[in-house]
């Protein structure tokens, strides 16, 4: 078994000390140098163990920038940090690719995203409340909670009323079980967690000890621990059918993407099937991935303006997923 790092730093540290006199033939050098070696000794040591921490690192940043649980908007995110595509701060990353696919005028709208804190991570709905059924444009909730960037939710107000699990921002509409679908739960960490057919879903916090921020109820999971999902099984939202289809994965701690399959404007191309999109998924790199609602429901916003052209019109919706800046002002 290996010594700990500080007792084999203390034992190189007193071998140099003991080793100084033979080569040093000023007492006051002998001191000197004794303190030098300390220094440097515990300056390296320092750093090592920052090395060993990163964990600790991340948390320590995870508590200056974390925000609200609730339904504010981010901190407004500086014009000036804007590229065409992309943007970062101190405590977010976020950058911007398109990708021509393999059908005909296909195109892969993807949006890279790192975060300091979990609560950058966010949804929001139109409504005074989550379970108002009220719709609106994401164009238009985009701009008013700050998102650097943000795309279509699940569009909740479509599901049943007796039978979703819904939570946005740690606000409750229902946590009842739909056995026909698959549900995403989105925790206080930030990681995603993924339901097939329900199962388990609302033991939860019961099971993990940890907090449900978010779930949604729509489908089906992509990719689960890094592996396209291929149990066969009836689901909904056309999933042999080919159109512009949304969906959000985790790549790791804290870090995600955002993918739309779109169109080329005034292109017949419809888009792709749920396995294609889950396939696209893992490529690139996601460990959990989710399908949400797609079609012309299907819409991704970067510094306020539309980033895809899916139907060349953009839909009424429930919600959206965004991700904001918590750098405050001053």
């Amino acid at each position: 078994m290996k010594l700990p790092v500080r007792i084999v730093l203390s034992l190189l540290c007193a071998a140099m000390v003991l080793a100084a006199p033979f080569v040093l033939s000023s007492p006051k050098l002998l001191e000197d140098a004794q303190w030098e070696i300390i220094d440097e000794i515990d300056s390296y040591e320092s750093g090592l163990m920052s090395l060993l921490l990163p964990t600790a690192r991340a948390e320590e940043e995870a508590d200056v920038y974390a925000l609200p649980i609730d339904q504010s908007a981010g901190m407004a995110p500086k014009a000036d940090l804007f590229t065409e595509n992309g943007y970062e701060d101190d405590s977010i990353r976020v950058q911007m690719e398109t990708r021509e696919g393999g059908k005909k005028d296909l195109i892969w709208r993807i949006a890279w995203v790192e975060i300091a804190s979990p609560t950058q991570l966010r949804t929001a709905y139109f409504g005074k409340n989550v379970k108002a059924n009220k719709q609106d444009k994401v164009t238009k909730l985009a701009p008013a909670k700050n998102a650097v960037v943000a795309m279509n939710g699940d569009n909740y107000a479509q599901e049943s009323q007796k039978h979703s699990f819904i939570v946005r921002m740690g606000e409750v509409r229902q946590t009842k079980l739909n056995k026909t679908k698959d549900i995403l739960i989105i925790d206080e960490r930030g990681d995603f967690h993924i339901f097939l057919n329900s199962k388990d879903a609302d033991n939860f916090e019961k099971n993990t000890g940890h907090t449900i921020v978010n779930a949604f109820m729509f489908g089906p999971a992509l990719v689960m621990d890094g592996e396209v999902v291929t149990e066969k099984r009836e689901y909904g939202f056309n999933p042999e059918g080919s159109q512009p289809r949304s969906a959000i994965g985790q790549l790791d701690t804290l870090s995600y993407v955002l993918v739309i399959a779109d169109n080329a404007s005034g292109s017949d191309t419809k888009g792709v099937n749920h396995k294609e999109l889950a396939e696209f998924m893992k490529e690139l790199g996601c460990r959990e991935a989710y399908n949400l609602d797609g079609g012309n429901s299907a819409i991704m916003v970067f510094n306020n303006q539309r980033y895809n052209n899916t139907y060349g019109r953009e839909r009424d919706l429930t919600d959206m997923i965004y991700f904001v800046s918590a750098v405050p002002e001053a």
